[in-house]
């Protein structure tokens, strides 16, 4: 079997790593299919075997499989579309919206999968497996040595973490920037961490606040951080669900309640007295977070990736496509101008 990964966006590696290590290991032939932009970047990240800048090049190499955790793929790829999800956004109906493009759709645990079924019986072109959220084995097996050093932060402080959501409707940072100098104390460390596609005059407060107090991260990995921070601040990012797979506090500003069941404020005090609450009691979130991830994904083993390729196994590539698969003809014209700027429809 051959497997080929299709990369347009910088968050896609570090979603894919456990899976492409996991085929390298086992001897599989694998590849990618990137736009030139992305190509050191994603050789960097993931030393493929092979890196394709066009589609005629990946047509020729004849895939079976066609993987990726972004909401399109390119129809004329030949394999299965697999779509491996980019995150655990449950909040946001875009989460639950079948665009036509996949036939197989890999969920992370019993909510998302749930709802796919649901729409599989409706539709009956797609198939759905539930195998986990591959980005968790990295975030498991994160390593964070010597990053405190290398950052300059100072032992004896709390680290907190903002990392908010890129949609207009349900972002916070707008409000944050004027709150968080007001309510930050001595004996903490601020990190900031913003979507790739966050528009950049909701960042440029938080890049100029003081150095000596907090930091814009520009790495495209956010699981560094998750690892080194003592308490996260979110809205309805998925990226709450990243830092509860570690078992860490989370608190929400103005977030929609009933998922993530993170401690949710609405202002200035109430975010000051909620992380002075969970910096005193970190454990004090743990039932609701296991809770929680047992519904979102509940997989927390470091076995998604090698969990994810026994499904692939039992896939029978000569199923796909389903004849009941839509022909989807006016988002595959948009897409292919898309691909077109990005340079790879070739």
């Amino acid at each position: 079997m051959r497997y080929l990964f299709y990369i347009t966006k910088q968050y896609t590696p570090a979603v894919i790593r456990p899976l492409t290590r996991l085929l390298s290991r086992e001897g599989r032939d694998w590849a990618v299919l990137c736009s030139p932009e992305m190509k050191s970047f994603v050789e960097e990240e993931l030393r493929p075997p092979k890196c394709f800048l066009r589609l005629d090049q990946v047509i020729d190499y004849a895939p079976d499989f066609v993987l990726t955790p972004e909401n399109r793929v390119h129809h004329r790829l030949p394999g299965v579309k697999v779509q491996l999800f980019h995150g655990l956004g449950v909040e946001k109906k875009s989460h639950f919206v079948i665009r036509g493009f996949f036939d197989v759709y890999f969920t992370s645990g019993p909510y998302v999968t749930r709802r796919f079924l649901k729409m599989q019986r409706r539709k009956k072109y797609f198939k759905v497996f539930e195998t986990g959220w591959i980005k968790i084995d990295g975030i498991l097996e994160g390593e964070i040595e010597g990053l405190r050093q290398r950052l300059n932060i100072p032992s004896d402080k709390n680290i907190v973490l903002y990392a908010p959501t890129f949609s207009r409707s349900m972002q916070s940072a707008s409000k944050l920037s004027q709150i968080i100098p007001k309510i930050m104390k001595d004996d903490e460390y601020w990190l900031f961490k913003f979507h790739p596609i966050m528009p950049k005059e909701l960042i440029q407060p938080f890049k100029e606040m003081d150095p000596t107090r907090a930091l814009y991260v520009t790495d495209a990995d956010i699981t560094p951080y998750l690892h080194l921070a003592d308490v996260m601040i979110s809205d309805t990012s998925s990226v709450v669900y990243e830092f509860y797979a570690l078992n860490k506090p989370v608190i929400t500003f103005r977030g929609i309640k009933g998922i993530n069941r993170a401690i949710d404020v609405e202002d200035e005090a109430g975010l000051r007295e909620a992380l002075d609450l969970l910096l005193k009691e970190p454990q004090r979130q743990l039932d609701v977070i296991s809770e929680v991830m047992g519904e979102i994904n509940p997989y927390l083993d470091g076995s998604i990736a090698r969990r994810t390729l026994e499904a692939l196994d039992a896939i029978d590539p000569g199923e796909f496509p389903h004849k009941r698969k839509p022909k989807n003809l006016m988002r595959k014209r948009k897409f292919e101008k898309q691909t077109k700027k990005l340079g790879i429809d070739g």
